[in-house]
């Protein structure tokens, strides 16, 4: 009997467990699991707190276009494993969905606990086997998985393994990226050091520059600004609006900005901090409002009353956006109508650090698609040549330790399944291929 080693308990590790164990004729192959914490799926319940977002339902091309650089490597894998086909993954395990207003796919009961029961039900049923409080170690001179166990370090051979650790976002929750030297040791001598690209955090929250003041933190963080939109600008000014502004909302934190808005946005801001040190961004507290509007508001005489009040009944501008307004106009901006009418529409806000990898919903980098095959095999890659030179045989990789990134609403853990399904399916005609020779 051919044996396999899944390594890693979330949604990537077990989907590739999954099509491994349903997919192999009965009494061919054992699947092993293995994860380094005490319980499985940890990451995932997480996602599920305030709503599970398992997909989104928007057109296919437009789905894809979330991937950014990414999209072409993952067309052939999303072509094959749809959102919808997702969707009707879920409704196989007894799970209902429905698509929110939004375009989003969540569960009937919005919560990923009973999705998560189910599914380890059927693996059990299918033969998997899990082993928590496994950590990987790598491998040893004769090519067994080493882990460390809390009985001691173990070593096991195996026929294949798929990889499927995470990224080094939430390490509290088994993603911690130690897996990076680990890899890299293995096929140093024959990959080039473009095979892994750097750990950075995505959908994250930035820092501003100079920190906020006192009276903000104080008062303030923690707080929703709602209904804005937000354009930043690159080295020529302004970028297109039509490509780059967005609007929802933000979240006002200890150190500067977070919130769907700003993780929506996270990529090109890091990337852009990392070119030049610094972005701009400039918030448009009044989105439905034209300049022209907000100004014969602001101008309107205000009598007795404090300019907060006076914004509050003529614009709505009230709480956390007045406290931004006082926070970066100086008091003679503030008392110039113009002056302030433009402020309010374009609000500049200089970032000049994304948070910690460790707070980031998600994390960018990892194993790139061109050091894997189509089946999402490691491949070496020759220094000199720059051509494949041979392969990892039998080491797959799926999930977030793959070298792409996406916004929150589903893409997320889309891609996790299919990935995870990719790298199953590889590694099963891996398998099968052996007993073949």
């Amino acid at each position: 009997m051919k044996t396999v080693a899944v390594i890693g308990g979330g949604p990537a590790g077990l989907m590739a467990a999954e099509v491994m164990a349903l997919g192999a004729e009965k009494g061919s192959m054992q699947v092993e699991l293995f994860d380094a914490m005490p319980s499985l799926g940890r990451k995932f319940l997480l996602a599920g707190v305030g709503g599970m977002n398992i997909t989104h339902s928007e057109p296919f091309d437009q789905f894809l276009s979330r991937y950014g650089s990414r999209a072409v490597s993952l067309a052939p894998t999303f072509s094959s494993f749809t959102p919808a086909m997702l969707r009707e993954w879920v409704h196989g395990l007894g799970i209902g969905t429905f698509t929110g207003s939004s375009g989003r796919v969540f569960p009937s009961d919005m919560k990923a606990a009973p999705l998560l029961r189910a599914w380890l039900h059927r693996l059990r049923e299918a033969g998997v086997r899990f082993h928590v409080r496994h950590r990987w170690l790598g491998w040893t001179n004769t090519g067994e998985l080493r882990f460390a166990t809390p009985a001691g370090e173990l070593s096991q051979p195996f026929d294949a393994v798929v990889l499927a650790l995470g990224g080094a976002s939430w390490p509290r929750l088994g993603s911690d990226g130690e897996w990076v030297p680990i890899l890299e040791a293995r096929c140093q001598h024959e990959c080039t050091e473009k095979s892994i690209a750097p750990l950075l955090p995505a959908n994250c929250g930035f820092d501003v520059a100079g920190g906020w003041s006192g009276h903000l933190r104080t008062h303030f963080a923690g707080q929703p600004v709602k209904t804005i939109a937000v354009q930043f600008l690159d080295a020529n000014g302004p970028m297109d609006s039509q490509k780059e502004a967005r609007k929802g909302e933000l979240m006002l934190s200890d150190t500067g900005l977070e919130g769907s808005l700003i993780y929506a946005l996270s990529a090109p801001l890091r990337d852009a901090i990392a070119a030049r040190g610094s972005v701009t961004i400039l918030l448009d507290l009044l989105p439905d409002k034209s300049f022209e509007r907000v100004l014969a508001e602001v101008s309107h005489p205000r009598g007795a009353r404090s300019l907060s009040s006076h914004l509050q009944s003529r614009a709505g501008i009230k709480g956390a956006k007045m406290a931004l307004l006082r926070e970066v106009c100086s008091p003679e901006q503030l008392n110039a109508p113009a002056t302030l009418a433009g402020m309010i529409k374009r609000l500049p806000i200089t970032l000049v650090a994304t948070r910690p990898i460790q707070e980031a919903i998600s994390s960018a980098g990892g194993v790139r698609f061109e050091a894997l095959d189509e089946h999402l095999m490691l491949r070496w890659v020759g220094k000199k040549t720059g051509k494949e030179a041979g392969r990892l045989p039998g080491v797959f990789c799926a999930g977030e330790m793959l070298d792409w990134e996406a916004p929150t609403g589903g893409y997320l853990l889309s891609a996790c399944f299919a990935t995870g399904r990719q790298a199953g399916q590889g590694a099963l005609a891996y398998i099968k291929s052996l007993g073949e020779r």
